[in-house]
């Protein structure tokens, strides 16, 4: 069909010759979004992904230990062999002396938000351990609190920056990024394409072609206490998206949300098994590749997602403006924006603002501070 036939088929089924107008949909990333694509500006790159097949990561129960191939560790579990194991406790990664054999990554974040400077002790004691990626880089954090898709890609390049410019480029390839996969579905498989465009970037400025370590989880700002069947959905999504996008590892925050059982426990990893063993999505270098909608939005978040890196060395670098409070309030912008989108009924939460069983009980003013990067899921305006 032609672009002409098209159009006159939208234009007589929506009864209008302003088309454009209905089909374009707003976003806050200020991504701009066509109603159909016909080609790309940019010839499509294959962005490849570190491991093989995406690791489907448990928190570790000893119910699961005969099924499941990587877990997430909070606390020491002894005579786990042949495993691929995430360190998340900082006290643990401590007594931890792994074999060579053995796989292991750490989920400790090295960035003091608070203190606004890299915990170099730390750092020195991760480097020594013979992990196969030492140094964790958290964005989890930052789109939990609210924070853009570019904002989220630009800080993670400045945290980045930081530790290269202390410890040098040979940091790039011992880094794990952590971040977490919120409801957008397109936009979260580009965002996590975009990142490895940028990345790669990055290390190209020290003459090397790296690509990053991506560990990506679901967000926990979508979701509603309220609504626990809706909640596991919108997780599978999520879990899709990042498997799509071409993420190393995927892990899936319990979605009862305020509570955790053993049961939500292993339905929350199963969402991961019936993914990747019955869509088979995992195992895909970049699955998106060939999407001309999802290219022409990994190349405008990227370009986004570059100019406020260099924005922000330009002004002195990440742990600077943390100080100054820049960061923060950047952060607190876009986050009071998109709670208010929520409020208005822009952004549809299913059971929350729309189709509603609750009422608006904490104003935009009672969920968000500026001066502080603090985690918000958008139902607590309504809990």
């Amino acid at each position: 069909m032609s672009n002409t036939a098209w159009e006159n088929l939208v234009k007589k089924q929506l009864k209008t010759e302003d088309i454009y107008s209905v089909l374009t949909k707003e976003n806050l990333e200020g991504i701009q979004v066509k109603p159909y694509y016909d080609s790309v500006q940019k010839p499509l790159v294959n962005l490849p992904k570190i491991e093989e097949s995406t690791h489907l990561v448990a928190r570790y129960h000893e119910s699961l230990e005969q099924d499941v191939f990587a877990f997430i560790l909070d606390q020491n579990v002894e005579n786990l062999e042949q495993k691929t194991i995430f360190v998340n406790n900082v006290d643990l990664a401590g007594h931890i002396s792994p074999k060579e054999e053995d796989q292991y990554f750490s989920l400790i974040d090295v960035f003091d938000e608070k203190e606004a400077v890299i915990n170099d002790q730390l750092v020195k004691e991760l480097l020594a351990k013979e992990f196969k990626r030492n140094i964790c880089v958290d964005i989890s954090l930052h789109q939990n609190a609210g924070a853009a898709i570019y904002q989220q890609l630009g800080i993670a390049l400045a945290k980045t920056k930081e530790l290269v410019e202390v410890y040098g480029p040979e940091i790039l390839n011992k880094l794990i990024f952590r971040l977490a996969i919120g409801g957008n579905y397109f936009f979260e498989m580009a965002k996590l394409r975009a990142f490895k465009m940028v990345f790669n970037q990055l290390s190209k400025e020290y003459g090397l072609d790296e690509i990053p370590y991506i560990f990506a989880e679901t967000s926990l700002r979508n979701k509603a206490v309220s609504d626990n069947e809706n909640n596991l959905i919108r997780s599978t999504l999520e879990l899709a998206s990042a498997m799509i996008g071409g993420a190393d590892a995927v892990f899936s925050n319990n979605y009862l949300v305020d509570r955790s059982t053993e049961n939500s426990e292993e339905i929350s990893f199963k969402q991961q098994i019936v993914l990747a063993y019955e869509s088979i999505i995992n195992v895909f270098e970049d699955a998106a590749n060939g999407s001309y909608y999802v290219e022409d939005i990994t190349q405008q978040i990227a370009e986004k997602s570059w100019a406020l890196f260099v924005e922000i060395e330009e002004e002195g670098g990440y742990l600077e403006l943390l100080k100054q409070g820049i960061i923060q309030k950047k952060i607190y912008n876009h986050a009071v924006e998109e709670q208010r989108w929520v409020e208005e009924g822009k952004i549809k939460l299913i059971g929350v603002n729309l189709y509603p069983k609750l009422e608006v009980k904490k104003t935009v003013e009672e969920l968000y501070n500026e001066t502080s990067i603090k985690a918000v899921r958008w139902a607590e305006m309504f809990e």
